[in-house]
This record gives structure tokens, C-alpha cells and sequence, in this order.
């Protein structure tokens, strides 16, 4: 029986970074989905240089992109669930997770967020996250990963 309190969504669009929080949001969604059997899409997205066209094919023979899309799909099986895996390419990352999520008609976004200060000190949130959160017609979730100890 699922639980009442648990957040309730239809389809999810997870974004893969390739970095620290992938596991850990793929984990998440693959719990929250299971009792609604909501429908899961990883997406990775690879980031084309202006100096090249669009339509270059730069993410088909990048090594390290199939693999984000692998790992993330063998931590959803460990959870016992299925993940749909995309991989695009474009200019600008949060664009293309907005645009992604609006076409798939998703009511959620899940991204991930490494802990990570700029020099200085501050806290950095990079591009992506805030394009996204004041872009996307769906819900997004940030998932920000712990601090290190030494960073406490």
C-alpha cells in the first residue's frame, strides 16, 4: 500500500550530471516512484561548444556520456526499478533539461548538487540550477549533497 506523505508524480525527469549526487537521485526517484509506478527518465546532457554545429555528432562518441547513462540505470535496477535513459547534446544544459521535462510532459525534475565553494569561499551553485528553477513548468527538486567534514 503506498504511503499517503509520500510525494506523489506521474513522470520524472532526472537529471544526470556524471558527477557525486547521480546515484543518490536516481535512488530517490526509483523509491518514490515504485508505489505509484511512475515513469523515470535519466537524462544526460553533453554540452556542445559554440565552435562547433549542433548537429555535430559529439555526444554519440562520448565514452563518458554512455557511461553516466549506464551507471544510472544499474543503480535504478538495484532499486528494483526501471529507468529510461536519454542522451542529448546541446548549447546550454539547463535549456535543454527544461525543454526535455516540457516535452515529456514530466511533473517533476529531480538535479542533483555536489557541495562546492568558489574561491573565496562562497557557496556555488553554478548555471543550470537557477536557469532551471525559474524555467521549468514542473516541480524541481535539488538534492544538494552532504558537506565534507573538513568543509563543515
Amino acid at each position: 500500500m503506498a504511503d499517503a506523505s509520500a510525494p506523489q508524480f506521474r513522470r520524472a525527469v532526472v537529471a544526470l550530471s556524471g558527477g557525486r549526487t547521480d546515484r543518490s537521485i536516481v535512488a530517490l526517484a526509483a523509491d518514490l516512484a515504485k508505489p505509484s509506478h511512475a515513469e523515470i527518465i535519466g537524462v544526460h546532457v553533453v554540452e556542445i561548444d559554440w565552435t562547433l554545429p549542433l548537429d555535430a555528432d559529439v555526444a554519440g562518441h562520448d565514452e563518458g556520456a554512455q557511461r553516466v547513462l549506464d551507471i544510472a540505470e544499474a543503480t535504478a535496477e538495484a532499486s528494483r526499478y526501471r529507468l529510461e535513459t536519454v542522451l542529448l547534446q546541446a548549447r546550454d544544459v539547463g535549456a535543454a533539461l527544461v525543454d526535455e521535462a516540457t516535452e515529456r510532459e514530466a511533473d517533476l525534475l529531480i538535479m542533483g548538487l555536489p557541495f562546492r565553494r568558489r574561491f573565496g569561499g562562497d557557496f556555488a551553485v553554478g548555471r543550470t540550477i537557477p536557469y532551471v528553477l525559474k524555467n521549468a513548468r514542473c516541480a524541481v527538486w535539488v538534492i544538494r549533497e552532504s558537506m565534507a567534514e573538513e568543509q563543515a
